[in-house]
């Protein structure tokens, strides 16, 4: 069946106000519609996505447990599932609906990254690695492989280390830039305690 305008049926208010007698998850939901990217704070973001998941539940004291136990939104949906899970009250399918805000915000940072030249979009690979990797507990190394046109022709995880080390081996990365015609690379490492450390240097195109 075809629906135009507001998707819920008067079947859906009658469950939503048994459920929600306040009215809270309409009122929610409105601002989220009618109000700009600042219209709900941290917590009622998280809210939102966990009343998808949890639907009979008054949600708002886990989201936030949620952003005090993680510390930062970017957290909460870069957070492991098994960790989310951890948390108390916290089921597989309210830790998918949290992981899927994460996965939809690193692969249009990718998106942006990979349909423009990278040294000419510097912000954008900046916002990219800080997406995906800035709330990582552990060390990883990656190697972006450019084109000649400075491109993104490959994201490589070449490494995954500690809190505190992650080992590399640079033959292999010369060897691989070699194998895919690379002109070009981008050695990117995080310290979880630490900004993201970008350097740049060229593979030999020989």
């Amino acid at each position: 069946m075809v629906r135009s305008g507001d998707d819920h049926t008067p079947e859906d208010r009658v469950r939503e106000a048994a459920h929600d007698p306040s009215g809270h998850r309409a009122r929610l939901r409105e601002r989220l519609l009618e109000g700009g990217d600042d219209a709900l704070a941290d917590h009622e973001l998280v809210e939102y996505l966990l009343m998808a998941a949890i639907p009979r539940r008054d949600v708002k004291p886990l989201a936030r447990m949620l952003l005090k136990r993680f510390g930062s939104l970017a957290a909460v949906f870069n957070a492991d599932p098994r960790a989310l899970q951890a948390t108390p009250g916290v089921g597989e399918t309210a830790a998918a609906a949290l992981r899927i805000a994460g996965v939809a915000a690193r692969r249009m940072a990718r998106q942006q990254v990979q349909e423009q030249p990278v040294l000419g979009s510097w912000q954008a690979l900046l916002d990219y690695l800080h997406i995906d990797m800035a709330h990582l507990r552990r060390e990883r190394v990656r190697v972006l492989y450019l084109d000649t046109r400075n491109r993104l022709v490959l994201d490589d995880l070449v490494s995954e280390g500690t809190i505190d080390e992650a080992a590399i081996h640079p033959r292999e990365v010369i060897h691989k830039a070699l194998d895919i015609g690379a002109a070009a690379l981008i050695l990117v490492h995080n310290h979880p305690t630490q900004p993201i450390s970008i350097t740049l240097d060229h593979a030999p195109n020989r």
